[in-house]
């Protein structure tokens, strides 16, 4: 997915650029918000009778995590699943990627110091730079390699095509990764499972653009 973005296609921002507005402004003004205010009220407030404290607290830093971190390849996905125009969906990616790496630590510690939660600086930039910064880089590096090797028709026509299956099974192999190791909760507490999909599926239709 990284190797699809292409960062000289921002210029091409000012071609769309209400709907680049929009899409980005849903996902650093809205999204994170949203998903720490619809957190605190579920966990802390509605659900206040099936969560301990402690818990819901621990749930509302989850989602906070969750809330402002866009998802470079679902938006990719999303795209190609629905027929979308891949031109936007590059400019919104490689703007996106861009202010990730200035908006994830500051968004994250403002929200969580809000919930009484202190996670230290270094381990936010720690994992900006290992799931964002370095696979962004080996992208870029391949895709810069390959177009000045092959040139951009091949790389886009028939190397990046190779690639396709190994990033949808990719993809699907973290969902399973994740949930078998989370296996055991699951089965034991089928309804914090629940209680915790109501507020992400409200912030999935209600400011979400990943």
């Amino acid at each position: 997915m990284m190797m699809k973005i292409d960062f000289q296609s921002i210029k091409n921002v000012r071609k769309n650029p209400l709907g680049i507005l929009i899409s980005t402004g849903s996902s650093w003004l809205i999204k994170p918000f949203l998903m720490f205010g619809l957190a605190t009220l579920f966990f802390k407030v509605i659900f206040q009778s099936f969560i301990p404290a402690g818990l819901a607290q621990d749930f509302v830093t989850g989602a906070v995590l969750l809330g402002v971190a866009p998802c470079t390849a679902m938006v990719f996905v999303w795209s190609h699943l629905t027929k979308g125009d891949p031109a936007h969906t590059l400019v919104q990616v490689s703007v996106n990627d861009l202010l990730i790496l200035v908006l994830f630590v500051p968004l994250v510690q403002l929200l969580l110091g809000v919930n009484g939660v202190t996670i230290p600086w270094d381990t936010l930039f720690f994992s900006i730079v290992l799931f964002v910064v370095v696979p962004l880089a080996g992208g870029a590096l391949t895709r810069f390699l390959m177009i000045k090797k092959k040139g951009i028709e091949y790389f886009n026509e028939k190397f990046l095509p190779k690639f396709n299956g190994i990033t949808t099974l990719g993809l699907l192999l973290t969902l399973i990764i994740i949930f078998s190791f989370q296996g055991d909760i699951i089965l034991e507490q089928p309804l914090y499972v629940l209680l915790i999909a109501v507020p992400l599926i409200l912030r999935l239709y209600g400011g979400s653009t990943d």
